[in-house]
């Protein structure tokens, strides 16, 4: 079988201090090893340096989506630990869906209590082990900025958020709520990068996709043709249409941004996308999958054995990806969603 098609062939080693617990004081400060694919060129700087590495007329497509605390810890009529993590923000029929964590078996017509008087109902179960939960309250939004909390990957403090995480497991440009991760890339840009790119005359452009928690889905099959990719929600303002098309060159900020615009690109090269209207993607970046949308990528450095190293891996060849990745350890690059970053310039 082609190597690139095997899970095992997306692995490497990552010694544990190379796993970022915290982000560094000051975003723009993070590391970014810049690589050139058309001179094989590798460049060690920071972040705050990205305006001297891309092209004037560069547009940067960011996923403007917002991570709202979904954790909620609270205890079962009995007092034992019950802990409630909300997949999406938009009930169908008053429900929600959710993961559920307790010590015993769940049951339909279960209660979890909360702190400022929240209560969570079981009505029904979902699909893959996911649950349809009803609240006592309708402004549940309100009430999760008050109790929930941040939910980090489980690879970063063992998956515990605090009230600093509320801070910084969020890009400074986040406006619309929905996501239960954040767009990790984006959490290096800062406000006086923003004016640098802009004294540079490069332009933005904002798409929404709110992250899912199959974002962090392990891959568990050996063929990864065999996986089955999370589908997520995404949308783009007439605007942002119109930056996305007029870009001369265009540089996805995360994964994510990629995701949408692969997604939304048609045969012909154009974008096929309607202001406002929501779309779905479960699209499967790897290998032999061509990349037509794109001109770079921002990203950071990812999980062994994951589909956002096989997408990084789409882009410039597993091989080489693992290479840099190699490169990034030696070096000291702090990996996840609070280590450094990578450009990757086509």
């Amino acid at each position: 079988m082609d190597k690139d098609l095997l899970l095992s062939s997306y692995d490497f080693k990552l010694p544990k201090e190379r796993i970022a617990d915290r982000p560094v004081q000051g975003r723009h400060h993070s590391k970014l090893l810049v690589y050139n694919v058309s001179t094989d060129e590798v460049i060690h700087t920071t972040f705050l340096e990205l305006p001297n590495f891309l092209p004037e007329d560069s547009t940067l497509v960011m996923n403007s989506t917002k991570v709202f605390p979904c954790r909620l810890v609270g205890k079962r009529p009995t007092g034992g630990k019950a802990e409630i993590f909300l997949l999406s923000l938009t009930p169908e029929e008053g429900l929600y869906p959710a993961l559920i964590k307790t010590s015993r078996k769940k049951r339909i017509g279960d209660k979890i209590f909360f702190d400022g008087n929240l209560e969570a109902e079981i009505i029904k179960l979902g699909e893959e082990g996911t649950f349809r939960v009803r609240f006592n309250t309708q402004s549940i939004e309100a009430i999760l900025y008050e109790v929930g909390k941040i939910p980090i990957p489980p690879y970063i403090r063992d998956g515990e958020s605090d009230s600093q995480d509320l801070l910084d497991y969020q890009t400074v440009y986040a406006k619309n709520v929905g996501s239960v991760a954040a767009p990790t890339a984006g959490l290096h840009f800062t406000e006086e990068l923003f004016e640098n790119l802009k004294d540079k005359g490069i332009g933005r452009a904002e798409v929404t996709l709110h992250v899912g928690l199959g974002t962090f889905a392990p891959v568990k099959v050996d063929n990864i043709l065999d996986h089955n990719m999370h589908t997520e929600r995404y949308f783009v303002t007439d605007e942002n249409i119109r930056s996305i098309k007029g870009a001369r060159k265009r540089f996805a900020v995360g994964t994510t941004s990629l995701r949408v615009l692969e997604s939304s690109i048609g045969e012909d090269k154009n974008f096929d996308l309607e202001a406002g209207k929501i779309y779905e993607t479960n699209i499967f970046i790897y290998p032999g999958k061509e990349i037509h949308s794109i001109d770079g990528l921002i990203t950071n450095f990812h999980l062994p054995k994951s589909t956002l190293l096989m997408l990084v891996s789409g882009l410039i060849g597993r091989e080489k990806t693992l290479e840099l990745y190699n490169i990034a350890v030696e070096n000291e690059y702090r990996f996840f969603s609070y280590g450094d970053a990578m450009l990757i310039i086509r």
